[in-house]
């Protein structure tokens, strides 16, 4: 997608850069949440299934098997969003910043009282649905809940600006990558500080940046909801 299809306002609503922005933070934010208290990602399966296997492979099964439920809650979401998508169509993306924004209050509510099946679970289905949602930011392929990709992304359209002949807007794509990791580094750091200093309130900030991404959506035309 070029810069002039940008301008034009041929971005889907769920793929603009302000949108995507929020999620990476939201995604950042609830990985360093749940490491902190519970010892596991909730967006990176790849790091819990290294833990698996590593403690497995030492025969510490108690330590592996901690690393299985986020991994199963996390297919559950991809499930859970594939569903919504089938159910809701357009509406998809909305409904499922709402399901997240409910399972992240639930989680706040039971934390106290279940934190293992409250935490680990509840929020590795959010990441999953997050991550299932939205995939995309203006078009090209990204991730809100990791930066691997996105890395990769911005490394290689700067070195085709640097190299000379690359297509219009090509600049502005490695930019807009690089912020989404600076985004999802603020994220975990914010995200560390508030578990550590509030962790009965942590859950707070997340949602209220899922309920702007909620509002920014329901805000913005639909005329792009045919394309």
């Amino acid at each position: 997608m070029s810069t002039l299809d940008v301008a034009a306002g041929a971005v889907r609503r769920d793929e603009t850069v302000e949108i995507v922005m929020l999620l990476a933070f939201t995604g950042g934010y609830i990985d360093a949440y749940t490491w902190i208290i519970h010892g596991v990602m909730a967006n990176a399966q790849t790091a819990n299934v290294i833990f698996l296997w590593v403690y497995a492979m030492a025969g510490n099964w108690a330590e592996a098997l901690h690393f299985v439920p986020p991994i199963l809650a996390f297919t559950v979401g991809i499930v859970v969003a594939a569903w919504l998508r089938r159910a809701a169509g357009n509406r998809a993306s909305a409904l499922g910043i709402l399901v997240e924004i409910l399972f992240l209050i639930t989680i706040g509510i039971l934390h106290n009282r279940l934190p293992d099946l409250a935490g680990t679970l509840g929020i590795s289905m959010v990441a999953a649905i997050q991550a299932a949602m939205f995939v995309k930011v203006e078009g090209t392929v990204c991730s809100t809940v990791m930066i691997t990709g996105n890395m990769r992304q911005f490394v290689e359209n700067l070195f085709a600006v640097v190299h000379g002949g690359a297509p219009l807007g090509t600049l502005r794509k490695s930019a807009i990558f690089f912020a989404l990791c600076a985004v999802f580094g603020c994220g975990a750091a914010a995200g560390a500080f508030a578990t550590k200093t509030l962790p009965n309130l942590a859950l707070g900030i997340p949602v209220v940046a899922l309920l702007v991404v909620l509002l920014r959506c329901e805000a913005m035309p639909r005329a792009e909801e045919g394309r």
